[in-house]
């Protein structure tokens, strides 16, 4: 698809798996394994699907998957099935190398967000793309380098405290990226996370990150346990759902593993599903 100036890929980096329960919070299974059936440990398949936005003289990501170099018990505890993609296999599809790549913009540090911003070079973690600047939200960097307790496991931090070790993390203190592109900052799933937007004059897609990882969370109480301020992530969604409506903006969805993005309708039932897209 073509956006303004920016044309908009997908960029497929495998599957894994996450605790049903825990994705749907306090939605009940009967409810959520309509649409996401369980494995024998109550884990549902989750895609970490990135995108690519190209214009002339920019090749920029958005997030980076999980990355490569994880340990036998972290494959298997979050199940992870990177056979039949990888970053840098999808990246290769559209006739690009990692050294092309001039900005990745990461929306939170969560390693299944930014697992793939490092690559392991011997025997140290340096950034995956060298010729990249990295875009992150500075309160977010903050929070990471210090979590709290409940979320401490999400971030692992040589996936991207090497980018400050090597100058090529940039803090941002707001919501202007480039002509075309902007960030949306929540705070109910983490502090500071940035949504992308990606607009013109006619179209607006919304990479929605965490604040709606499939297409299953556009109902109003569908809020992940993960989320820090549940609260906050409802108001959030209320504030982000009414637009999508009125402007008919394209929801992408990260971890949804067959729905790459949908539009929204609103009833009085509430939020849901107007039209499925499985390409763009």
């Amino acid at each position: 698809m073509k956006v303004g100036k920016y044309s908009v890929d997908f960029l497929e980096t495998g599957t894994f798996a996450l605790d049903g329960g825990a994705m749907f919070g306090v939605v009940p299974k009967p409810l959520w394994e309509k649409t996401n059936r369980s494995d024998n440990a109550n884990r549902i398949t989750l895609g970490a699907r990135c995108l690519l936005l190209q214009r002339s003289g920019k090749k920029i990501l958005v997030d980076t998957g999980l990355g490569e170099n994880w340990d036998e018990k972290f494959t298997n505890i979050y199940a992870v099935d990177q056979k039949n993609s990888s970053l840098v296999t999808s990246i290769g599809n559209f006739g690009l190398t990692p050294d092309d790549i001039t900005d990745v913009i990461i929306t939170h540090l969560h390693f299944d967000h930014t697992g793939g911003s490092t690559k392991l070079y011997n025997g140290k973690m340096i950034p995956a793309f060298p010729n990249a600047e990295y875009h992150i939200q500075r309160k977010h960097f903050e929070w990471a380098s210090k979590p709290s307790f409940k979320d401490k496991a999400s971030f692992v931090k040589d996936r991207f405290v090497p980018l400050m070790e090597e100058g090529v993390l940039r803090l941002h203190d707001g919501n202007e990226f480039d002509d075309g592109i902007s960030f949306e900052v929540m705070n109910g799933h983490s502090f500071s996370m940035q949504m992308v937007k990606i607009f013109d004059s006619s179209k607006t897609l919304l990479y929605c990150a965490d604040l709606i990882p499939t297409s299953s969370h556009i109902p109003l109480p569908y809020i992940m346990g993960y989320d820090l301020q549940p609260l906050i992530t409802l108001e959030e969604k209320k504030k982000i759902l009414p637009k999508a409506v009125e402007e008919e903006w394209i929801l992408l969805f990260e971890h949804d593993p067959e729905i790459l993005g949908a539009t929204v309708s609103m009833s009085e039932k509430g939020f849901k599903v107007k039209e499925k897209f499985t390409e763009l």
